[in-house]
């Protein structure tokens, strides 16, 4: 069951997408959001890392020598969590504009 959110919560969610497109420079508050909105973005990605990686701990103490064969969903889950999982902050993408892939 999900834990309800209180209002003040909900007041300091972001309301923009993390990223720059679209954001109007001159606008302080807008700049001021996607950047508030980018930095928890990774916030969460790192701590999602952070989770997997407490679990996977857990599952190599509990399944001892078999751990390889027990915990490689999580092990796996990990390594590609971790390619998101650095906070880099938001200056390189404001000031540069990356292509699309």
């Amino acid at each position: 069951m999900p834990t309800a959110e209180s209002a003040l919560f909900k007041a300091a969610k972001p309301t923009v997408p993390p990223t720059f497109d679209g954001v109007n420079y001159d606008d302080n508050r807008a700049l001021k959001a996607a950047q508030d909105a980018i930095i928890r973005e990774q916030w969460v990605q790192s701590m999602m890392a952070r989770l997997i990686r407490e679990e996977m701990g857990k599952c190599y103490y509990r399944e001892g020598v078999n751990h390889l064969e027990k915990c490689g969903k999580l092990r796996e889950r990990y390594l590609q969590q971790l390619k998101h999982a650095k906070v880099k902050g938001y200056l390189f993408e404001q000031t540069n504009i990356i292509p699309e892939q």
